[in-house]
């Protein structure tokens, strides 16, 4: 969910107003996906390097998380809308760490679709983890080295109850995979577009759904073969 800076910079407005603003974007998004039929949506919404910004819109973001999730339960219920998190989340202050624990557990048993909020969040230390993970135990002989493959692996990452990503959506006109679910996106179709997040309504994940539908997911056979 990338451009609220830029898009709050455009209207000689603080980045903070841009952030405000993207969360209509989250609840539009949301609710449109649920609505859709979609399972899973995963949203990047603050990265491991993003800790690396200005100490005041860090903390600006810390409270936007907390009053977003204190503003969308009552959204999440209606929609039968199950929320969980991945990412390193005891580094989140405290407060915001509270309330994001206490929305999973009141949404838990909501079967409609599983939102994911990535937060303080990076594929790379995530992998890191894994593979320290598995080695302990190859270690202490609980998993023998023969035994390790794709399933080993999907079992100790975050996302061990998600499937593999069907589409990538990223906004504001960047053309990067910015250190986000490295691993699960290995057959990933991607769909950038230049809208900044603030102004990203239903209407342009529909077209993004639209792309997608189009496209032929080969999974590295050919066409001759899925025919």
């Amino acid at each position: 969910m990338d451009g609220n800076g830029r898009w709050a910079k455009q209207k000689g407005l603080l980045r903070s107003i841009g952030h405000e603003n993207g969360t209509k974007s989250v609840r539009e998004t949301v609710e449109s996906s649920a609505q859709l039929g979609v399972e899973n949506l995963t949203l990047y919404a603050f990265s491991t390097e993003n800790w690396n910004r200005p100490k005041l819109e860090v903390q600006t973001l810390m409270k936007l998380l907390v009053s977003s999730l204190k503003k969308e339960i009552k959204t999440l219920q209606e929609n039968d809308i199950r929320l969980q998190a991945i990412g390193c989340l005891e580094s989140l202050p405290k407060k915001a760490h509270k309330e994001l624990l206490e929305v999973i557990e009141k949404t838990k048993d909501n079967k409609r679709m599983c939102l994911t909020l990535a937060l303080s969040y990076g594929s790379r230390e995530e992998l890191i983890n894994t593979i320290k993970q598995i080695s302990l135990k190859v270690k202490n002989n609980i998993i023998s080295i023969e035994n390790i493959d794709e399933s080993v692996i999907n079992e100790h990452l975050y996302t061990q109850n998600l499937p593999d990503v069907d589409l990538l959506i990223r906004t504001s006109g960047e053309q990067r995979i910015s250190n986000f679910l490295l691993w699960q996106i290995a057959y990933a179709e991607f769909y950038f577009t230049k809208v900044l997040w603030p102004d990203f309504t239903k209407e342009h994940l529909y077209e993004a759904i639209i792309e997608y539908q189009k496209r032929e997911r080969r999974f590295g056979k050919t066409s001759e073969q899925l025919h």
